[in-house]
Protein backbone atom coordinates (compact mmCIF):
# COMPACT_ATOMS: atom_id res chain seq x y z
CA UNK A 1 0.00 0.00 0.00
CA UNK A 2 2.87 2.65 0.54
CA UNK A 3 3.79 1.92 -2.62
CA UNK A 4 0.52 2.74 -4.31
CA UNK A 5 0.51 5.85 -2.20
CA UNK A 6 3.42 7.09 -2.94
CA UNK A 7 2.77 6.34 -6.87
CA UNK A 8 -0.69 7.99 -6.65
CA UNK A 9 1.09 10.44 -4.17
CA UNK A 10 3.98 11.44 -6.70
CA UNK A 11 1.92 11.92 -9.81
CA UNK A 12 -0.69 13.66 -8.22
CA UNK A 13 1.99 15.76 -6.75
CA UNK A 14 3.13 16.79 -10.57
CA UNK A 15 -0.51 17.43 -11.45
CA UNK A 16 -1.00 19.89 -8.56
CA UNK A 17 1.95 21.77 -9.32
CA UNK A 18 1.38 21.78 -13.02
CA UNK A 19 -2.37 23.38 -11.89
CA UNK A 20 -0.45 25.95 -10.17
CA UNK A 21 1.42 27.09 -13.08
CA UNK A 22 -2.15 27.06 -14.69
CA UNK A 23 -3.43 28.93 -12.10
CA UNK A 24 -0.87 31.64 -12.20
CA UNK A 25 -1.70 31.96 -15.69
CA UNK A 26 -5.17 32.89 -15.03
CA UNK A 27 -4.80 35.07 -11.95
CA UNK A 28 -1.95 36.95 -14.23
CA UNK A 29 -4.21 37.55 -17.21
CA UNK A 30 -7.71 37.58 -15.69
CA UNK A 31 -6.80 38.96 -11.57
CA UNK A 32 -9.87 38.95 -9.32
CA UNK A 33 -12.17 40.75 -11.61
CA UNK A 34 -15.91 39.67 -13.35
CA UNK A 35 -14.24 37.58 -16.31
CA UNK A 36 -12.03 35.51 -13.19
CA UNK A 37 -15.20 35.39 -11.19
CA UNK A 38 -17.28 33.80 -14.63
CA UNK A 39 -14.70 31.21 -15.31
CA UNK A 40 -14.58 29.88 -11.85
CA UNK A 41 -18.40 29.18 -11.91
CA UNK A 42 -18.16 27.68 -15.21
CA UNK A 43 -15.56 24.83 -14.28
CA UNK A 44 -16.47 24.44 -10.75
CA UNK A 45 -19.77 22.56 -12.40
CA UNK A 46 -18.01 20.09 -14.42
CA UNK A 47 -15.00 19.44 -11.93
CA UNK A 48 -17.86 19.10 -9.33
CA UNK A 49 -19.83 16.48 -11.33
CA UNK A 50 -16.23 14.91 -11.61
CA UNK A 51 -15.19 14.73 -8.08
CA UNK A 52 -18.64 13.71 -6.79
CA UNK A 53 -19.66 11.30 -9.50
CA UNK A 54 -16.68 10.33 -10.97
CA UNK A 55 -13.86 10.22 -8.34
CA UNK A 56 -16.70 9.66 -5.60
CA UNK A 57 -19.20 7.69 -5.77
CA UNK A 58 -19.09 6.19 -8.77
CA UNK A 59 -15.22 5.29 -7.82
CA UNK A 60 -16.32 3.58 -4.04
CA UNK A 61 -19.07 2.07 -5.25
CA UNK A 62 -17.88 0.35 -8.28
CA UNK A 63 -14.43 -0.22 -6.74
CA UNK A 64 -15.49 -2.76 -4.13
CA UNK A 65 -17.82 -4.42 -6.29
CA UNK A 66 -14.90 -4.66 -9.00
CA UNK A 67 -12.53 -5.81 -6.76
CA UNK A 68 -14.46 -8.40 -5.07
CA UNK A 69 -15.81 -9.78 -9.01
CA UNK A 70 -12.27 -9.87 -9.89
CA UNK A 71 -11.25 -12.22 -6.70
CA UNK A 72 -14.16 -14.43 -6.55
CA UNK A 73 -15.36 -14.69 -10.51
CA UNK A 74 -12.15 -14.17 -12.50
CA UNK A 75 -10.85 -11.71 -15.01
CA UNK A 76 -13.96 -12.31 -17.60
CA UNK A 77 -16.73 -11.35 -15.11
CA UNK A 78 -15.02 -8.54 -14.18
CA UNK A 79 -14.13 -7.08 -17.70
CA UNK A 80 -18.29 -7.72 -18.45
CA UNK A 81 -19.34 -5.87 -15.15
CA UNK A 82 -17.00 -3.30 -16.16
CA UNK A 83 -18.00 -2.54 -20.28
CA UNK A 84 -21.76 -2.76 -18.71
CA UNK A 85 -21.37 -0.32 -16.06
CA UNK A 86 -19.23 2.21 -18.78
CA UNK A 87 -21.72 1.68 -21.53
CA UNK A 88 -24.52 2.46 -18.58
CA UNK A 89 -22.90 5.74 -17.22
CA UNK A 90 -22.12 7.09 -21.22
CA UNK A 91 -25.72 7.04 -21.70
CA UNK A 92 -26.64 9.00 -18.79
CA UNK A 93 -23.95 11.12 -18.92
CA UNK A 94 -24.58 12.38 -22.58
CA UNK A 95 -28.11 13.12 -21.65
CA UNK A 96 -27.61 15.20 -18.42
CA UNK A 97 -24.56 17.14 -20.21
CA UNK A 98 -27.83 17.82 -23.38
CA UNK A 99 -30.01 18.99 -20.32
CA UNK A 100 -27.18 21.24 -19.20
CA UNK A 101 -26.53 22.96 -22.65
CA UNK A 102 -29.94 23.78 -22.90
CA UNK A 103 -31.06 24.69 -19.33
CA UNK A 104 -27.26 26.79 -19.06
CA UNK A 105 -28.90 29.66 -17.83
CA UNK A 106 -31.03 28.18 -15.24
CA UNK A 107 -28.21 26.33 -13.86
CA UNK A 108 -26.02 29.01 -14.09
CA UNK A 109 -28.80 31.35 -11.70
CA UNK A 110 -28.30 28.91 -9.20
CA UNK A 111 -24.45 28.01 -8.85
CA UNK A 112 -23.86 31.71 -8.87
CA UNK A 113 -27.28 33.18 -7.18
CA UNK A 114 -25.84 36.00 -6.03
CA UNK A 115 -24.66 37.04 -9.92
CA UNK A 116 -27.28 39.43 -11.48
CA UNK A 117 -29.15 38.35 -14.57
CA UNK A 118 -28.56 41.20 -16.21
CA UNK A 119 -25.00 41.63 -15.09
CA UNK A 120 -21.86 40.71 -16.70
CA UNK A 121 -20.58 38.04 -14.52
CA UNK A 122 -23.73 36.40 -15.36
CA UNK A 123 -23.58 36.13 -19.10
CA UNK A 124 -19.97 35.38 -19.07
CA UNK A 125 -20.51 32.36 -16.64
CA UNK A 126 -23.48 31.03 -19.14
CA UNK A 127 -21.22 31.60 -22.49
CA UNK A 128 -18.01 29.75 -20.56
CA UNK A 129 -20.18 26.96 -18.64
CA UNK A 130 -21.59 25.85 -22.46
CA UNK A 131 -17.77 25.27 -23.44
CA UNK A 132 -17.07 23.51 -20.29
CA UNK A 133 -19.98 21.23 -19.47
CA UNK A 134 -19.44 18.57 -21.80
CA UNK A 135 -16.14 18.05 -19.48
CA UNK A 136 -18.18 16.18 -17.17
CA UNK A 137 -19.03 13.04 -19.98
CA UNK A 138 -15.39 12.68 -20.43
CA UNK A 139 -14.00 13.21 -17.05
CA UNK A 140 -16.62 10.86 -15.54
CA UNK A 141 -15.80 8.12 -17.93
CA UNK A 142 -12.26 8.23 -17.63
CA UNK A 143 -12.63 8.34 -13.99
CA UNK A 144 -14.25 4.71 -14.21
CA UNK A 145 -11.61 3.90 -16.68
CA UNK A 146 -9.53 4.75 -14.03
CA UNK A 147 -11.38 2.90 -11.45
CA UNK A 148 -10.36 -0.30 -13.65
CA UNK A 149 -6.40 0.11 -13.17
CA UNK A 150 -6.94 1.09 -9.55
CA UNK A 151 -8.88 -2.48 -9.26
CA UNK A 152 -6.16 -3.67 -11.08
CA UNK A 153 -3.28 -2.76 -8.67
CA UNK A 154 -1.78 0.35 -11.75
CA UNK A 155 -2.27 3.00 -9.51
CA UNK A 156 0.45 5.06 -11.74
CA UNK A 157 -1.02 4.74 -14.88
CA UNK A 158 -4.34 6.15 -13.77
CA UNK A 159 -2.81 9.27 -11.50
CA UNK A 160 -0.64 10.08 -14.51
CA UNK A 161 -3.46 10.43 -16.96
CA UNK A 162 -4.51 13.44 -14.99
CA UNK A 163 -1.55 15.34 -15.03
CA UNK A 164 -2.90 15.86 -18.76
CA UNK A 165 -5.44 18.24 -17.88
CA UNK A 166 -2.75 20.63 -16.82
CA UNK A 167 -0.61 20.37 -19.62
CA UNK A 168 -3.62 21.09 -21.84
CA UNK A 169 -4.67 23.75 -20.03
CA UNK A 170 -1.80 25.93 -19.89
CA UNK A 171 -1.12 25.37 -23.45
CA UNK A 172 -4.78 26.06 -24.08
CA UNK A 173 -4.16 29.63 -22.13
CA UNK A 174 -1.05 30.38 -23.90
CA UNK A 175 -2.34 29.03 -27.59
CA UNK A 176 -6.16 29.90 -28.09
CA UNK A 177 -6.32 33.58 -27.17
CA UNK A 178 -6.02 34.28 -30.79
CA UNK A 179 -8.47 32.30 -31.80
CA UNK A 180 -10.99 32.40 -29.21
CA UNK A 181 -10.64 36.13 -28.91
CA UNK A 182 -10.13 36.20 -24.93
CA UNK A 183 -8.11 34.32 -22.54
CA UNK A 184 -11.62 32.88 -20.28
CA UNK A 185 -13.07 31.41 -23.83
CA UNK A 186 -9.38 30.14 -24.06
CA UNK A 187 -9.58 28.40 -20.56
CA UNK A 188 -12.71 27.23 -20.76
CA UNK A 189 -11.89 25.26 -24.02
CA UNK A 190 -8.57 23.52 -22.58
CA UNK A 191 -10.93 22.25 -19.92
CA UNK A 192 -13.05 20.49 -22.11
CA UNK A 193 -10.08 19.45 -24.76
CA UNK A 194 -7.92 18.34 -21.43
CA UNK A 195 -11.18 15.56 -20.98
CA UNK A 196 -10.65 14.14 -24.72
CA UNK A 197 -6.84 13.49 -23.85
CA UNK A 198 -7.45 11.61 -20.42
CA UNK A 199 -10.01 9.43 -21.70
CA UNK A 200 -8.26 8.72 -24.57
CA UNK A 201 -4.71 7.72 -22.61
CA UNK A 202 -6.63 6.06 -19.76
CA UNK A 203 -8.30 3.50 -22.90
CA UNK A 204 -5.07 2.99 -23.95
CA UNK A 205 -3.60 2.27 -20.88
CA UNK A 206 -6.83 -0.61 -20.06
CA UNK A 207 -6.11 -1.70 -23.49
CA UNK A 208 -2.37 -2.15 -22.96
CA UNK A 209 -3.28 -4.10 -19.27
CA UNK A 210 -5.00 -6.61 -21.51
CA UNK A 211 -8.43 -5.33 -20.27
CA UNK A 212 -10.11 -4.27 -23.15
CA UNK A 213 -13.27 -2.73 -22.46
CA UNK A 214 -16.45 -2.97 -24.76
CA UNK A 215 -19.24 -0.16 -25.59
CA UNK A 216 -22.59 -2.95 -24.92
CA UNK A 217 -26.33 -1.47 -25.60
CA UNK A 218 -27.16 -0.06 -21.60
CA UNK A 219 -28.58 -2.40 -19.75
CA UNK A 220 -29.47 -2.77 -15.71
CA UNK A 221 -28.05 -6.09 -14.89
CA UNK A 222 -27.77 -6.92 -11.25
CA UNK A 223 -24.42 -5.88 -10.37
CA UNK A 224 -25.30 -2.45 -12.25
CA UNK A 225 -28.36 -2.17 -10.53
CA UNK A 226 -26.59 -2.51 -7.18
CA UNK A 227 -24.05 -0.04 -8.44
CA UNK A 228 -26.56 2.45 -9.15
CA UNK A 229 -28.19 1.86 -5.99
CA UNK A 230 -24.90 2.17 -4.10
CA UNK A 231 -23.88 5.13 -6.68
CA UNK A 232 -27.15 7.26 -5.64
CA UNK A 233 -26.71 6.56 -1.57
CA UNK A 234 -23.29 7.75 -1.98
CA UNK A 235 -23.63 10.52 -3.57
CA UNK A 236 -23.18 13.06 -0.20
CA UNK A 237 -21.01 10.46 1.47
CA UNK A 238 -18.49 10.28 -0.55
CA UNK A 239 -18.68 14.11 -1.94
CA UNK A 240 -19.94 16.13 0.92
CA UNK A 241 -16.36 17.86 0.55
CA UNK A 242 -17.31 18.98 -3.29
CA UNK A 243 -20.79 19.86 -1.95
CA UNK A 244 -19.86 21.83 0.65
CA UNK A 245 -17.60 23.98 -1.78
CA UNK A 246 -20.37 24.12 -4.36
CA UNK A 247 -22.45 25.68 -0.85
CA UNK A 248 -19.38 28.03 -0.60
CA UNK A 249 -19.26 29.24 -4.23
CA UNK A 250 -22.64 30.23 -3.95
CA UNK A 251 -22.39 31.73 -0.63
CA UNK A 252 -19.89 33.74 -2.21
CA UNK A 253 -21.34 34.72 -5.03
CA UNK A 254 -23.66 37.16 -2.85
CA UNK A 255 -20.35 38.43 -1.60
CA UNK A 256 -18.13 41.36 -3.29
CA UNK A 257 -16.95 40.85 -6.16
CA UNK A 258 -13.68 38.92 -6.85
CA UNK A 259 -14.79 36.58 -3.45
CA UNK A 260 -15.58 33.99 -5.64
CA UNK A 261 -11.43 34.13 -6.96
CA UNK A 262 -10.12 34.92 -3.57
CA UNK A 263 -11.60 31.26 -2.30
CA UNK A 264 -10.90 29.90 -5.27
CA UNK A 265 -7.29 30.22 -5.15
CA UNK A 266 -7.30 29.75 -1.60
CA UNK A 267 -8.59 26.82 -2.05
CA UNK A 268 -6.25 25.58 -5.45
CA UNK A 269 -3.20 26.11 -2.66
CA UNK A 270 -5.15 24.05 -0.04
CA UNK A 271 -5.86 21.08 -2.97
CA UNK A 272 -2.24 20.65 -2.99
CA UNK A 273 -1.63 18.94 -0.02
CA UNK A 274 -5.29 17.68 -0.01
CA UNK A 275 -5.32 16.62 -3.66
CA UNK A 276 -1.99 14.71 -3.03
CA UNK A 277 -2.22 12.96 0.21
CA UNK A 278 -6.13 12.49 0.31
CA UNK A 279 -5.95 10.67 -2.79
CA UNK A 280 -3.25 8.67 -2.53
CA UNK A 281 -4.74 7.56 0.64
CA UNK A 282 -8.32 7.29 -0.51
CA UNK A 283 -7.27 5.98 -3.71
CA UNK A 284 -4.84 3.08 -2.60
CA UNK A 285 -6.83 2.33 0.37
CA UNK A 286 -10.20 1.43 -1.09
CA UNK A 287 -9.11 -1.77 -2.98
CA UNK A 288 -6.88 -2.76 -0.40
CA UNK A 289 -9.45 -2.35 2.22
CA UNK A 290 -11.94 -4.36 -0.18
CA UNK A 291 -9.67 -7.06 -0.77
CA UNK A 292 -8.71 -7.81 3.37
CA UNK A 293 -13.06 -7.21 3.77
CA UNK A 294 -13.64 -10.01 0.88
CA UNK A 295 -10.73 -12.28 2.02
CA UNK A 296 -12.80 -11.72 5.79
CA UNK A 297 -9.40 -10.41 6.75
CA UNK A 298 -10.36 -8.40 9.85
CA UNK A 299 -6.89 -7.90 11.17
CA UNK A 300 -5.10 -6.87 8.07
CA UNK A 301 -8.46 -4.26 7.17
CA UNK A 302 -7.19 -2.74 10.98
CA UNK A 303 -3.80 -2.92 9.83
CA UNK A 304 -4.20 -0.85 6.36
CA UNK A 305 -6.22 1.81 7.85
CA UNK A 306 -3.99 2.52 10.83
CA UNK A 307 -1.18 3.03 8.06
CA UNK A 308 -3.33 4.96 5.91
CA UNK A 309 -3.62 7.58 9.15
CA UNK A 310 -0.12 7.26 9.80
CA UNK A 311 0.96 8.18 6.30
CA UNK A 312 -1.73 10.59 5.62
CA UNK A 313 -0.90 12.70 9.02
CA UNK A 314 3.11 12.81 8.65
CA UNK A 315 2.64 14.97 6.17
CA UNK A 316 -0.89 16.67 6.18
CA UNK A 317 -0.65 18.22 9.89
CA UNK A 318 2.92 19.96 8.75
CA UNK A 319 1.28 21.21 5.82
CA UNK A 320 -2.02 22.80 7.58
CA UNK A 321 0.20 24.82 9.96
CA UNK A 322 2.86 25.89 7.51
CA UNK A 323 -0.40 26.87 4.99
CA UNK A 324 -1.60 29.23 8.20
CA UNK A 325 1.47 30.94 9.31
CA UNK A 326 2.94 31.30 5.64
CA UNK A 327 -0.33 31.90 3.86
CA UNK A 328 0.36 35.56 2.82
CA UNK A 329 3.80 34.67 1.14
CA UNK A 330 2.62 31.39 -0.21
CA UNK A 331 -0.34 33.32 -2.14
CA UNK A 332 1.69 36.49 -3.25
CA UNK A 333 4.83 34.41 -4.38
CA UNK A 334 2.56 32.16 -6.51
CA UNK A 335 -0.27 34.44 -7.44
CA UNK A 336 0.47 38.42 -7.28
CA UNK A 337 1.65 38.94 -10.91
CA UNK A 338 0.04 40.84 -13.51
CA UNK A 339 -3.33 41.53 -13.04
CA UNK A 340 -3.54 39.82 -9.31
CA UNK A 341 -2.71 42.56 -6.86
CA UNK A 342 -1.05 43.18 -3.45
CA UNK A 343 -4.35 43.29 -1.97
CA UNK A 344 -5.56 40.38 -4.30
CA UNK A 345 -2.94 38.51 -2.56
CA UNK A 346 -4.02 39.37 1.08
CA UNK A 347 -7.71 38.85 0.97
CA UNK A 348 -7.27 35.10 -0.67
CA UNK A 349 -4.92 34.61 2.22
CA UNK A 350 -7.29 35.21 4.42
CA UNK A 351 -9.64 32.59 2.67
CA UNK A 352 -6.36 30.01 2.99
CA UNK A 353 -5.76 30.44 6.47
CA UNK A 354 -9.64 29.43 6.87
CA UNK A 355 -9.24 26.53 4.35
CA UNK A 356 -6.16 25.04 6.44
CA UNK A 357 -7.86 24.33 9.82
CA UNK A 358 -9.95 21.74 8.22
CA UNK A 359 -7.01 20.05 6.45
CA UNK A 360 -6.41 17.24 8.38
CA UNK A 361 -10.44 16.94 8.75
CA UNK A 362 -10.56 16.64 4.96
CA UNK A 363 -7.67 13.95 4.53
CA UNK A 364 -8.79 11.76 7.47
CA UNK A 365 -12.61 11.93 5.66
CA UNK A 366 -10.87 10.35 2.61
CA UNK A 367 -8.91 7.35 5.12
CA UNK A 368 -11.93 6.90 7.26
CA UNK A 369 -15.03 7.01 4.61
CA UNK A 370 -13.31 4.00 2.49
CA UNK A 371 -14.01 1.84 5.93
CA UNK A 372 -17.54 1.77 5.03
CA UNK A 373 -17.79 1.82 1.53
CA UNK A 374 -15.46 -1.61 1.05
CA UNK A 375 -18.31 -3.25 3.15
CA UNK A 376 -20.87 -1.64 0.80
CA UNK A 377 -21.88 0.59 3.49
CA UNK A 378 -22.97 3.79 1.94
CA UNK A 379 -25.75 4.92 3.89
CA UNK A 380 -24.22 5.60 6.56
CA UNK A 381 -21.65 8.23 5.06
CA UNK A 382 -24.62 9.60 3.21
CA UNK A 383 -26.26 10.54 6.96
CA UNK A 384 -23.41 11.85 8.18
CA UNK A 385 -23.20 13.94 4.89
CA UNK A 386 -26.78 15.31 5.32
CA UNK A 387 -25.84 16.39 8.25
CA UNK A 388 -22.89 18.00 7.74
CA UNK A 389 -24.13 19.61 4.40
CA UNK A 390 -27.00 21.39 6.55
CA UNK A 391 -24.00 22.30 9.51
CA UNK A 392 -21.91 23.87 6.65
CA UNK A 393 -24.82 25.88 5.38
CA UNK A 394 -25.83 27.14 8.54
CA UNK A 395 -22.45 28.35 9.27
CA UNK A 396 -21.86 29.95 5.87
CA UNK A 397 -24.84 31.63 6.53
CA UNK A 398 -23.79 33.08 9.78
CA UNK A 399 -20.17 33.32 8.75
CA UNK A 400 -20.54 34.83 5.65
CA UNK A 401 -21.23 38.71 6.87
CA UNK A 402 -18.96 38.73 9.57
CA UNK A 403 -16.26 37.26 8.15
CA UNK A 404 -16.65 37.44 3.90
CA UNK A 405 -14.64 35.80 1.43
CA UNK A 406 -13.26 33.67 4.91
CA UNK A 407 -16.20 32.82 6.49
CA UNK A 408 -17.34 30.07 3.31
CA UNK A 409 -13.82 28.24 4.01
CA UNK A 410 -14.41 28.68 7.55
CA UNK A 411 -17.57 26.73 7.34
CA UNK A 412 -16.10 23.83 5.44
CA UNK A 413 -13.56 23.23 7.99
CA UNK A 414 -15.61 23.35 10.94
CA UNK A 415 -18.05 20.88 9.24
CA UNK A 416 -15.47 18.67 7.77
CA UNK A 417 -14.67 18.34 11.57
CA UNK A 418 -17.64 17.26 12.74
CA UNK A 419 -17.54 14.67 9.61
CA UNK A 420 -14.47 13.38 10.89
CA UNK A 421 -15.84 13.24 14.62
CA UNK A 422 -18.65 11.23 13.21
CA UNK A 423 -17.19 8.85 11.19
CA UNK A 424 -14.79 8.00 13.16
CA UNK A 425 -16.79 7.31 15.83
CA UNK A 426 -19.57 5.27 14.34
CA UNK A 427 -16.29 2.91 12.60
CA UNK A 428 -15.51 2.38 16.42
CA UNK A 429 -19.11 1.61 17.48
CA UNK A 430 -19.14 -0.95 14.83
CA UNK A 431 -15.81 -2.46 15.72
CA UNK A 432 -15.01 -1.26 11.92
CA UNK A 433 -12.17 0.62 13.05
CA UNK A 434 -9.37 -0.22 15.46
CA UNK A 435 -6.53 2.53 15.94
CA UNK A 436 -3.64 0.89 17.53
CA UNK A 437 -2.04 2.92 20.70
CA UNK A 438 1.40 2.63 18.37
CA UNK A 439 -0.56 5.12 15.69
CA UNK A 440 -2.31 7.68 18.71
CA UNK A 441 1.10 7.67 19.87
CA UNK A 442 2.88 8.32 16.50
CA UNK A 443 0.47 11.09 15.23
CA UNK A 444 0.87 13.05 18.54
CA UNK A 445 4.20 13.49 18.06
CA UNK A 446 4.02 14.11 14.58
CA UNK A 447 1.97 17.35 15.77
CA UNK A 448 3.87 18.25 18.45
CA UNK A 449 6.92 18.38 15.97
CA UNK A 450 4.47 20.38 13.53
CA UNK A 451 3.69 23.12 16.49
CA UNK A 452 7.39 23.12 16.81
CA UNK A 453 8.00 23.89 13.49
CA UNK A 454 5.20 26.37 13.31
CA UNK A 455 6.25 28.09 16.45
CA UNK A 456 10.10 28.57 14.14
CA UNK A 457 8.15 30.17 11.46
CA UNK A 458 6.35 32.65 13.32
CA UNK A 459 9.03 33.92 14.61
CA UNK A 460 11.38 33.99 10.99
CA UNK A 461 8.48 35.67 9.88
CA UNK A 462 8.67 38.31 12.50
CA UNK A 463 12.17 38.94 11.02
CA UNK A 464 12.99 40.50 7.72
CA UNK A 465 12.14 37.42 6.37
CA UNK A 466 8.45 37.99 6.82
CA UNK A 467 8.17 41.66 4.69
CA UNK A 468 10.65 40.31 2.17
CA UNK A 469 8.49 37.18 1.53
CA UNK A 470 5.86 39.47 0.10
CA UNK A 471 7.23 41.92 -1.55
CA UNK A 472 7.84 41.71 -5.38
CA UNK A 473 10.64 40.13 -7.52
CA UNK A 474 13.12 37.35 -7.49
CA UNK A 475 13.48 38.33 -3.25
CA UNK A 476 10.09 37.24 -2.70
CA UNK A 477 10.79 34.03 -3.90
CA UNK A 478 14.05 33.18 -2.22
CA UNK A 479 12.47 34.38 1.22
CA UNK A 480 9.55 31.63 0.64
CA UNK A 481 11.97 29.15 0.05
CA UNK A 482 14.12 30.17 2.80
CA UNK A 483 11.33 29.89 5.27
CA UNK A 484 9.71 26.69 3.70
CA UNK A 485 13.51 24.52 3.80
CA UNK A 486 14.14 25.96 7.47
CA UNK A 487 10.57 24.62 8.31
CA UNK A 488 10.87 21.22 6.07
CA UNK A 489 14.08 21.27 8.66
CA UNK A 490 12.85 21.77 11.43
CA UNK A 491 10.28 19.63 10.91
CA UNK A 492 12.54 16.63 10.53
CA UNK A 493 14.64 17.36 13.34
CA UNK A 494 11.26 17.43 15.36
CA UNK A 495 10.40 13.61 14.14
CA UNK A 496 13.65 12.36 14.80
CA UNK A 497 13.94 13.79 17.92
CA UNK A 498 10.64 12.48 19.12
CA UNK A 499 11.41 9.64 17.49
CA UNK A 500 8.60 8.97 14.98
CA UNK A 501 11.12 9.12 12.29
CA UNK A 502 14.62 7.38 12.31
CA UNK A 503 16.60 9.11 9.69
CA UNK A 504 19.56 6.68 9.55
CA UNK A 505 17.00 3.79 9.00
CA UNK A 506 15.14 5.61 6.66
CA UNK A 507 18.14 6.28 3.98
CA UNK A 508 19.08 2.96 4.69
CA UNK A 509 15.56 1.79 3.23
CA UNK A 510 15.75 4.41 0.26
CA UNK A 511 19.44 3.53 -0.53
CA UNK A 512 18.02 -0.76 -0.46
CA UNK A 513 15.09 0.28 -2.41
CA UNK A 514 17.29 2.23 -5.20
CA UNK A 515 20.03 -0.65 -4.77
CA UNK A 516 17.07 -3.41 -5.99
CA UNK A 517 15.66 -1.08 -8.86
CA UNK A 518 19.23 -0.97 -10.17
CA UNK A 519 19.96 -4.51 -9.87
CA UNK A 520 16.25 -5.42 -11.69
CA UNK A 521 17.40 -2.93 -14.59
CA UNK A 522 20.64 -4.60 -14.83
Amino acid sequence: MLKGFLTVGGWTMLSRVLGLVRDQLLAAFLGAGPVQDAYQIAFRLPNMFRQLFGEGALNTAFVPIFSATLTTDGTEKARRFASETFSVLLTWLVMIAVLGEIFMPQVVSVIAAGFPMDGERYHIAVTLSRITFPYLVLICAAALVSGVLNGLHRFGVAAAAYVSFNIVGIAAILLLPPLTGDVGQAAAWGVTLSGVVQLGLLLLAVRRAGFRLMLLPPRLTARVHILLRRMAIGCLGSGISQINLLVDTMIASFLPAGSVSFIYFADRINQLPLGVLGAAAGTTLLPVLSRHVAAQDHDGAHTAQNRAIDYAMVLTLPAALGMIVLAHPIIATLFQHGAFTERDAMLSAQSLRAFAIGLPAFVLIKVLAPGFFARGDTTTPVRIGLFTLTLNFTLNLLLMHPLLHAGPPLASSLAAIVNVGILGFLLRRRALLRIFPATISRVVRMLLAALGMAAMLVMLNLTALGPLAVHHGPLRIVALMVLVAAGMLAYGIGLQVLGVMELRAAIAMLRGRLARRRGRTA
